[in-house]
């Protein structure tokens, strides 16, 4: 069983995504970081960093509980632990671990910086939205490129579709004039959304 602490944000959902698509058991347990949850002493244990996800694994080969925290290092770890996901061949596994990165330094960071500008900053700075707003549609762009050729990012369906997902999908939503023009990216959207794993895992947790 492992135990998945999480909010419903594009992180969050990555790691329940790939719980749902590796079929593991798992128990939900919410942190509200609108209530600052993030900062409780008990969850701190878990995750120094005070950010949400973070799972406790309690079916380990030294049967000692496993905590692991960054969505990224748990999409790996979720992998390695089931070997699914992720290529074992050293060029497949590369090219995953590419694309991994490239939602985790490039898409997450400036996705979330260009919702910060354009939605929620108490005054508008037009440099802050323009930069990113322009950087945003960029790696739209590197995205669309990539599948132009397959449709998926790194061959076949992996963490790295998990992690893209959430956050393209979301600023989709938000932003539809970034996707304008790159209809790789859309029709990979629909292929992705449309798995029924997928469509559990974006559900979670289900907040009241």
């Amino acid at each position: 069983m492992i135990d998945l602490y999480t909010f419903a944000t594009p992180n969050g959902q990555k790691v329940s995504i790939a719980l749902e698509e590796l079929g593991l058991q798992y128990k939900t347990h919410v942190v509200d970081i609108t209530k600052g949850e993030q900062f409780k002493p008990e969850f701190l244990d878990i995750n120094p960093n005070n950010k949400i996800p973070a799972i406790v694994d309690h079916a380990t080969q030294d049967h000692r509980p496993l905590k692991v925290f960054e969505s990224g290092a748990i999409l790996i770890y979720l992998a390695e632990k089931t070997g699914q996901l992720l290529p074992s061949n050293q060029r497949g596994r590369a090219e995953v671990m590419e694309w991994l990165m490239f939602q985790m330094g490039g898409v997450g960071p400036m996705f979330g910086q260009l919702y910060h500008f354009a939605r929620f900053a108490p005054k508008k700075v037009p440099y802050g939205i323009e930069r990113y707003h322009a950087e945003s549609r960029r790696l739209v762009g590197v995205l669309d490129g990539k599948l132009g050729s397959g449709d998926y990012v790194a061959g076949r369906y992996s963490i790295a579709d998990i992690a893209l997902y959430p956050w393209v999908a979301g600023a989709r939503a938000s932003f539809p004039e970034l996707f304008r023009g790159n209809s790789n990216v859309v029709q990979w959207l629909h292929r992705v959304g449309s798995r029924p794993a997928v469509e559990r895992g974006m559900k979670v947790p289900q907040l009241k």
